[in-house]
């Protein structure tokens, strides 16, 4: 049986669609990634179509691991906080690997970072548990203990300051509001203490785009836990989708 290397991984966003194939052994990005907009209104349909352009590009023939930004349940998308409300109750697995005419299986986007993080990433060899948050046009969560992902967690739907979470602190909120970093820093440690108080982790690690300025935010935080950057950065997505495919056993 001849064993992959290398796995498409795709990392659907609320602004953006970006893949690229990865090394499955050292998460290495094997090509430049691309990035093409993410359709508006983002229907299954429509991302259907961006991702399979996506796949051409590449000229990809093999399985594909690709992310979403929303609860995946068994390959069914059970929410659609940042894009169209089609996707809620959609087979969207099923509809992505249609478009593209290939396997394919779809994951939770940042607990494809979470995956990521652990295997190559700041969480790698560290026991008990770890919390990945993913700060963008939400707040993305992956749980992580003892090295295992405890998937679909949405701790930036926490109810919080009389809303959710990420109306409060992400960082699309950040840039509506105009906020210095000093006073982004303060909403952030607030979600954060409640965060720890609710789970108690060993450590937090921040991803997302935002995780590219950590050094303008993170040395204000004032928690029990360590927070750390996540080690890859924007392209634990695109790694992690690569990686969920290897650990499902698609190759």
């Amino acid at each position: 049986m001849n064993v992959r290397k290398s796995v498409l991984g795709i990392d659907i966003g609320g602004s953006g669609i970006k893949g690229a194939p990865v090394d499955i052994e050292t998460g290495a990005l094997l090509a430049e990634r691309i990035k093409l907009d993410t359709p508006q209104p983002a229907t299954p349909e429509a991302v259907g179509q961006v991702v399979r352009e996506l796949v051409t590009q590449f000229s990809w023939k093999g399985p594909i691991g690709c992310t979403f930004p929303a609860i995946v349940h068994h390959g069914i998308t059970l929410s659609a906080a940042n894009v169209d409300k089609s996707w809620i109750g959609a087979p969207a697995q099923q509809i992505l690997a249609d478009a593209v005419g290939q396997p394919l299986l779809l994951l939770n986007d940042a607990d494809a970072a979470g995956l990521a993080e652990v295997t190559f990433g700041a969480a790698k060899g560290v026991t008990g548990t770890v919390i990945v948050l993913t700060l963008g046009t939400g707040i993305g969560s992956a749980l992580i203990v003892d090295g295992r992902l405890v998937p679909n967690t949405e701790f930036g739907h926490l109810q919080f300051k009389g809303g959710v979470a990420e109306k409060y602190c992400s960082a699309k909120i950040k840039d509506e509001m105009g906020l210095k970093w000093k006073e982004y820093s303060l909403r952030l440690n607030e979600y954060l203490n409640h965060v720890e108080l609710l789970f108690s982790p060993d450590l937090i690690i921040i991803g997302g785009g935002i995780s590219r300025k950590h050094e303008k935010f993170l040395p204000e935080l004032k928690l029990r836990s360590p927070v750390l950057p996540a080690a890859l950065r924007n392209d634990a997505g695109i790694v992690g989708a690569a990686l969920a495919v290897v650990h499902a056993g698609m190759c």
